[in-house]
């Protein structure tokens, strides 16, 4: 409903803003033709009308870009407290069953599993607010070392298969033979967080069958790429460009199960190009997987 409501604002400040420029077209042209003898008059009458014009324009588009960005940061809200919430409702539960009566230590230590998961999600999920505001905050120092990329990598994957229980053969990794040992220079605590990210993106949007794979490969001799690939629910054409915007997510009819902050890729994007690099997606469509690709500088030491 809420949604609803906001369309309803927006498309009621589009045909504001139209019909006060039709208006103010309409005076003028009135105008011009009662004065097209006093030049100087028709001068400063355009000059006004051009004036009015780009205010009406400039207002109208300023208060359709206010709406929309409430309207993600509610979306935000929402996708946050759930995070939140969920994994603490759950460890609360958890923990007034072991206050309450006597469990054996199979059940005890099953608990304990599961609250361990729940405070993982907390974490991550702290951490995602975290890091998407310094990825905001453009005066940041760069950390900057030396890393074996792939090895970097692979780690990733270990630790997001691990995180997801991921059955073996789930995640695959592919390097190009041409590419025996690849450095970039690069903070390695952002690094792991965009593969980290890309990784963790194809697993939640790859639907009951996760089949993942992540390729790294020389694009040409200053720049490596890293694709992450999964044959998820795809990404449809129009929403490509959009998904790397803070706190944006793709419409629930497309996703309808996963849940998220709308931070994710926009970390991702924030890194890449801290490090001179570039991030983006392709997709063929809905049902048919999509593909990430993160393009790094080279290292030549």
């Amino acid at each position: 409903m809420r949604v609803t409501s906001r369309r309803k604002t927006i498309a009621f400040f589009v045909v504001l803003g139209i019909c006060l420029v039709a208006l103010a077209v309409a005076l003028n042209v009135g105008w011009i033709i009662l004065n097209w003898r006093q030049g100087v008059l028709l001068f400063f009458g355009v000059f006004f009308f051009a004036a009015i014009i780009l205010g009406l324009i400039l207002n109208t588009g300023f208060l359709v870009r206010e709406i929309k960005l409430n309207e993600q940061h509610d979306s935000f809200i929402n996708a946050v407290t759930h995070e939140l919430k969920t994994p603490i409702t759950s460890i609360r539960l958890h923990l007034e069953t072991l206050q309450r009566r006597e469990v054996d230590d199979v059940q005890r230590r099953k608990f304990y599993d599961l609250m361990l998961l729940d405070t993982d999600r907390l974490l991550r999920t702290v951490e995602q607010v975290l890091k998407a505001g310094a990825a905001g905050q453009k005066n940041a120092a760069p950390h900057r070392v030396e890393i074996e990329f792939g090895s970097m990598v692979r780690e990733c994957m270990e630790l997001v298969g691990a995180r997801h229980h991921l059955e073996p053969g789930t995640l695959r990794y592919e390097q190009a033979r041409n590419s025996s040992e690849i450095i970039v220079q690069g903070d390695p605590e952002e690094l792991r967080t965009a593969v980290s990210n890309l990784l963790d993106n194809a697993i939640k949007y790859s639907g009951k069958r996760v089949d993942v794979t992540a390729e790294i490969e020389l694009s040409d001799e200053e720049h490596v790429v890293l694709r992450v690939r999964d044959r998820g629910v795809g990404i449809p054409a129009q929403e490509l460009k959009r998904i790397f915007k803070r706190f944006y997510r793709v419409p629930r009819r497309t996703s309808p199960q996963v849940k998220g902050t709308g931070l994710g890729l926009f970390i991702v994007r924030a890194i890449a190009r801290a490090h001179g690099g570039k991030v983006f997606a392709e997709s063929e469509g809905a049902g048919r997987g999509t593909t990430f690709t993160l393009e790094l500088p080279r290292s030549r030491a």
